[in-house]
């Protein structure tokens, strides 16, 4: 079946003129982090520490029900012309971060409003595509896509939104020696045999350049079934899961998620804040907010290895 949808041709070099300009103005704020490569389960993990973070304004927990008067607005309903990037067909939409970690981190998000924790639907799987494979073109590597639904993810809108970063720029700080002679840094969702030596369980199915959106949205059902079985009566309330979903050139990924995170421990065993883990865990990466976290964390590996495998169902199940 051919690809409804299609993102502009020249979309890396859009998003990167785009971010250049709003950060110039400063209609972003970028938070540059330091960045280290720990080893989990022999896994390649990358952890950031930015400090700046600490100051980012805490969105409001995820919400139900579309906004109302007595809620917060809807970041999504009127985008900064000074974020937005283009169309992807006529219902989605391409807008900046406003709080970048990564440097080009964008967001494709729907024009009206739909629920962040409701199913995906083809439309969002097939523009998401669309974008990778755009990128994949200019540079080989393509974007990691990835979801957050539901209060364990790291959500934290209740308008339906895929965040997209830049693979390329995701390896920005990582130096040859970062990785201590460990197996080098690279997108856990791109590998199969990494994924079955993570912590935590995930269900994954190959994807292809070309495929459909009706073919990739079939693989997202199968495999959001698969993780609701498996999550059985741990889940809330009957029916909802939290997952965290993943998509890369070549695989898609769901994580069922039951925590959002777990207490870091310092070096006397003594609690020294709090990891909450959003998407990008399924990069391979985690980010910390304080000093004290990233000093643990970098003196303890196996701290993060604890924390990576209290957010969902353990290892390969």
């Amino acid at each position: 079946m051919a690809r409804a949808l299609s993102a502009p041709s020249n979309l890396p070099s859009l998003v990167k003129t785009t971010f250049a300009k709003a950060l110039s103005g400063g209609d972003l704020h970028y938070f540059p982090t330091k960045v280290t490569v720990l080893p989990v389960n022999s896994v390649p993990f990358q952890l950031r520490f930015s400090p700046a973070l600490a100051s980012k304004p805490k969105p409001p927990p995820q919400q139900d029900a579309s906004p109302s008067p007595n809620q917060p607005s809807d970041p999504f309903a009127n985008p900064p012309p000074a974020l937005y990037i283009a169309d992807v067909g006529p219902s989605h939409y391409l807008v900046l971060n406003k709080f970048a970690i990564v440097p080009e981190h964008f967001i494709l998000a729907t024009k009206e409003f739909k629920q962040q924790t409701d199913a995906l639907e083809e439309a969002d799987l097939e523009a998401t595509l669309a974008c990778i494979e755009a990128f994949a073109r200019a540079d080989g590597e393509g974007l990691f896509a990835f979801f957050n639904s539901g209060e364990h993810s790291g959500a934290s809108q209740p308008h339906r939104h895929i965040q997209l970063l830049p693979i390329a720029r995701m390896r920005d700080g990582l130096v040859s020696g970062d990785d201590d002679g460990h197996a080098p840094w690279d997108v856990l969702a791109h590998d199969g045999g990494r994924l079955e030596q993570a912590p935590f369980a995930v269900f994954s199915e190959p994807i292809a350049p070309g495929m459909s959106g009706a073919d990739v949205h079939g693989a997202y059902v199968r495999l959001c079934g698969r993780a609701r079985r498996a999550v059985g009566e741990r889940a809330p309330r009957e029916g909802e899961m939290s997952y965290n979903m993943a998509v890369t050139r070549n695989r898609l990924v769901i994580c069922p998620r039951l925590a959002e995170g777990a207490a870091v421990c310092g070096r006397g065993g003594q609690d020294v804040g709090r990891l909450a883990l959003n998407g990008t865990v399924l990069a391979g990466t985690a980010l910390v907010r304080s000093e004290d976290e990233w000093e643990a964390l970098r003196a303890n590996p196996g701290c993060l290895a604890d924390v990576l495998g209290k957010i969902g169902l353990p290892g390969q199940v």
